[in-house]
């Protein structure tokens, strides 16, 4: 298996898989992220609170994204499963729940709407990390799922631009349908042109009178990655994180617009290419670190992370606290940037804890809980804070909880420090 996996067709080449792989996740990141921009209007038209922003923009897509990730990871990592076509399909289903968002009368409908986009996300990413890690070498892994992974800030990125534009200009209805229907076409485009290299495993096998690759058990699976020290303490590091990283996302939006006076497509371009190329700039500056001074050390794979989420702490907090958003803007670029060095290194090293059979179920466990907790609980924490602050803070109130949120980070730097502990022990011992 280990050889056809590292020969697969000319037309599965490694970089061609990974590009291909980027868009998808960008389109990913778009059609869920665009929802930040256009939340303002939106309450404004269906007359929501913070909680009930917090509610459409987090816990209607996480909940079933999370729960669902994790039967859909165990299908994936079956030797049977067409990963392609799994990613293919839960592309189609994203990508028109997107657009039927733009169609919603009322708050139930949209809520209705974003589980929708959440169920199709749920089939993408931990089928993606298992192709990936099976066709590129374990000393490159890092900086390939950071690759992978800058369709986070990408999407982010082009969510808020191109969605606030389309609201300022159109209209946020119209902005979900234009956003999401070009992903039923890129779907179309993955089938074409990719195939699944462990398809080729198995036939490669059968031709050879060899019983194809085995399945692990659930019960096999759940002890190859809870049996992981360092597995554990890189969940903690990570849901963590992605708690105040979705959380601060939401609201440092409406924060722009609330506080000082922007529009959505003011903030959509500013705060958009600003604040994703930091984004971008971090993912890929991560990944390449992890790579090259973790050859030297493998503990050094979560230093970059660590290190940067403690210094980015302070800088947050004194970005909110201007009061001209122009200078709030650039500084909080570079904490946006050291609070992105964690994707890269916390992707690969997720599937260095573990068995290859059990890679796709341990990436659904991390984004079950960065997901739930992040995603799900984030914008609703924060949104449900700033409702209880609103009395004795007035309109400040999202600026209040942005200082608080701010500290935070420490919190994860804290459990990636840990982790990096474990990882000579633990790294690639399966491999």
């Amino acid at each position: 298996m280990a050889a056809s996996i590292a020969a697969p067709r000319a037309e599965n080449a490694p970089r061609l898989v990974l590009w291909l792989l980027l868009i998808v996740y960008i389109f990913n990141f778009i059609d869920r992220q665009i929802v930040n921009i256009l939340a303002e209007p939106i309450a404004k038209e269906l007359h929501l609170s913070d909680t009930q922003i917090g509610l459409m923009t987090g816990i209607a897509f996480a909940l079933l994204y999370t729960i669902l990730g994790l039967p859909i990871a165990r299908y994936s990592d079956r030797p049977s499963t067409n990963r392609i076509g799994l990613i293919s399909l839960a592309l189609t289903v994203w990508s028109a729940m997107t657009a039927l968002c733009g169609l919603a009368q009322n708050f139930v409908q949209l809520l209705l709407a974003r589980v929708g986009v959440g169920v199709g996300e749920a089939g993408c990413t931990p089928a993606a990390h298992s192709l990936i890690a099976d066709i590129v070498p374990k000393e490159r892994r890092a900086s390939a799922l950071a690759f992978y992974a800058l369709g986070i800030p990408i999407g982010s990125l082009l969510g808020l631009l191109i969605g606030g534009q389309l609201a300022d200009r159109l209209g946020w209805r119209e902005a979900f349908m234009i956003v999401g229907l070009p992903g039923i076409l890129l779907a179309g485009v993955l089938m074409l042109v990719l195939r699944d290299p462990r398809r080729g495993a198995i036939m490669i096998a059968a031709r050879a009178a060899r019983p194809p690759p085995q399945a692990l058990s659930n019960r096999e699976a759940l002890k190859s990655i809870l049996g992981s020290r360092a597995f554990v303490l890189l969940l903690i590091a990570g849901s963590s994180a992605s708690f105040l990283s979705y959380g601060k996302a939401t609201w440092t939006v409406i924060f722009f617009q609330r506080t000082h006076g922007l529009t959505p497509g003011e903030v959509g371009f500013w705060f958009g290419i600003w604040a994703g190329g930091a984004g971008i700039a971090g993912t890929w500056l991560g990944g390449w670190l992890a790579d090259r001074y973790g050859a030297v050390n493998r503990r050094h794979v979560m230093t970059a992370p660590a290190i940067g989420m403690t210094i980015a702490a302070p800088m947050a907090f004194a970005a909110y606290v201007m009061t001209d958003w122009r200078v709030s803007l650039a500084l909080l670029m570079i904490p946006t940037l050291l609070n992105s060095l964690y994707f890269g290194p916390t992707y690969s090293s997720v599937q260095g804890l573990v068995r290859p059979e059990a890679r796709a179920l341990a990436s659904a466990i991390l984004l079950f809980c960065q997901n739930l907790i992040g995603l799900g609980l984030g914008p609703l924490f924060f949104g449900m804070l700033s409702d209880g602050i609103r009395p004795l803070a007035g309109e400040e109130s999202v600026r209040w909880v942005l200082y608080g949120a701010a500290f935070l980070g420490l919190i994860p730097a804290f459990f990636f420090w840990r982790c990096s502990l474990r990882l000579n022990t633990e790294l690639d011992r399966h491999t």
